[in-house]
Formats: structure tokens, sequence, C-alpha cells
């Protein structure tokens, strides 16, 4: 098999204005309503609320979702304010500005050959294949490029503002790190050194100088969770991103809306299984507030929701 056969059709970038014919749909659900129907017409229901009423919307997601074409979709909640607060793991900024700067990945397949994928430098996210030069050498020269500029203007940063110096630098308008730099959104990345992006600013502040400052984040979200009156989070998936979402939910009693959109299951006592009533638990979703759980690929449930918001 040969490298050509296999990067045939890029991935594109999903937008907001795509789902337009679409936003009648949740209707569908609501005749339909049994097993998940009802959560995902809930769902909407509740991330609409959470968007018309909440000060402090957040949406946490992992880094997955980005190699897809729901990385647009994101960026463009993100450009109609239905979101003020992104929190997600480290491969999100490695994927939009790899994508941004010129990487392209293409559709694949779950069953391709592993081995193969690495004889011919193809790396696999699932049936997303990312050939290794729209990877890490793409994020690597982005860093090498900028950190030093970077390090020029001061040595320490917080980490959500260094991510909008990075998107200040984006042209591409599906680009969720550029969305964020131009309506000063702080994405929150707690686990911003593992990958590519935190590896290479790394390796960077060792010529540098380079610094970066997490606890500035961390005062960050603690400021807004603490000066917000309503808050609410649609959240994508499990580990960091979703944890660090609740956790500092939790000082001021709880989310008031939580929509959790998950494929894990709560039997084994993960986190990223555990459902919204077991937060209760921890003080992170208060007792009263408004959640549901949607059980499901984000893939298929995320554009169902935005479709939802354009009402």
């Amino acid at each position: 098999m040969r490298r050509e056969d296999l990067l045939i059709e890029p991935i594109s970038d999903l937008r907001l204005r795509d789902l337009r014919d679409y936003r009648s749909f949740i209707t569908v659900y609501e005749k339909v309503y049994g097993f998940s129907a009802e959560a995902i017409v809930k769902a909407s229901q509740l991330v609409k609320s959470t968007v018309k009423e909440a000060d402090l919307r957040i949406l946490s997601f992992t880094a997955n979702l980005v190699s897809t074409g729901l990385r647009g979709l994101v960026a463009d909640m993100v450009r109609n304010g239905f979101f003020n607060m992104l929190v997600t793991t480290g491969g999100t900024i490695d994927h939009d500005i790899a994508r941004s700067f010129g990487g392209r990945y293409y559709r694949g397949f779950f069953e391709a050959d592993d081995s193969t994928l690495r004889e011919l430098n193809i790396h696999r996210l699932g049936n997303i294949f990312i050939p290794y030069e729209s990877y890490g050498q793409v994020v690597e020269n982005v860093v090498r490029e900028y950190a030093p500029e970077l390090s020029r203007v001061k040595r320490e940063w917080p980490v959500y503002e260094m991510l909008w110096e990075f998107g200040d630098k984006i042209k591409d308008d599906a680009s969720i790190l550029k969305a964020c730099s131009d309506l000063k959104v702080p994405i929150i990345v707690p686990g911003i050194v593992d990958g590519s992006f935190g590896t290479n600013l790394f390796i960077s502040s060792q010529f540098t100088g380079l610094k970066i400052n997490l606890f500035e984040d961390m005062r960050l979200i603690k400021d807004v969770v603490f000066s917000s009156n309503l808050s609410g989070a649609l959240i994508v998936g499990g580990g960091i991103s979703k944890h660090h979402t609740i956790w500092w939910s939790q000082f001021r009693d709880g989310l008031d809306y939580a929509v959790y959109v998950t494929t894990a299951q709560e039997f084994d006592g993960s986190l990223s299984g555990a459902r919204p009533r077991e937060a209760i638990s921890w003080n992170k979703v208060k007792p009263n507030a408004k959640t549901v759980t949607v059980y499901g690929d984000a893939a298929l449930i995320l554009p169902i929701l935005a479709s939802a918001l354009l009402d």
C-alpha cells in the first residue's frame, strides 16, 4: 500500500452556518422521546438555558475532537458568544496549531494496519490519518518561531495569555485559538505540558528562559467562578478537562447547569464515567442543578446540541 492511496480526502471543518437547515431536527427527537432521544432533547434545552441565563458558560472537551470537523464548530460557538471559557487538554493546542499552520488531516479507517502506517509515517487517531509532517514538525516550527519573541516581551506567561498570543498569529477562521484570541475568551489547559506544544515550550525555555505560570490560570478560573452568579457547563468527554471544570465549581457550591456527553460508564468508578449526581456529593454540582447525561459519540451529539442554539 502506498502513502498516496491513504491520504486522499482531507478533513474539513464543520461551521455553525452548516447547521441552519437542521436546527428544527430536535423536534424529531421530541417525538421519538424514548431512550437516548429524551436525553438529547433535555440536553438541548439545558444548553440553551445555560447560554441564556448563566454568566459563566464553560465548554469542556477533549483534544481528540479537534482532529475532526468539530474544530470549526467549537470556534464558531466561541465567536457567537455561546461559551465564555474553554477547558480542554493539551492536544487541543497541538491539533489546532497544526491545522492552522498548514497541517492536513485525512479521512482514514479504524481497521488500518498500524505497523504499515508507521512505516508510511502516518499517525492514526481513531479513523483520522495524520501525516507526520502535518503534526509534530508543524507545532515545533511554530513554537520555535514565536516563543523567542514572547520571551522578549516578558519571561513568564500565564498559559491562557500565551495561547492568545499564538492565536493572534493565526489567520484560519476555523481555529479555536484564533476565536479565543479575538474575543479574549480564556482557554484553560491544566495539562498543557502533556503534548507537542508543551514539550516544545519546554525545549525553547532551555534557550530563552521562557516560563509558564499555571498558578495564574488557576487564579483566573478561581476569580471567574467566585464572581459568577449562575454557572453552566457543557462537558464533552472526561479526564482532566472534565475534572478541572467541576473541581473549581465546587468552591461556589457547584454548577447550576451541567450537561455531560460521554461514552464512559460509571460502574468502574472512573471520573470520566461519573454522572452529575455523583458530583453533587463532592459539592461540584448543586443538588437542585439542572443536569443530564447523554451517552454517545460527541461527533454525533455536539452538532445536534449546537444546532439547537441557533433557535
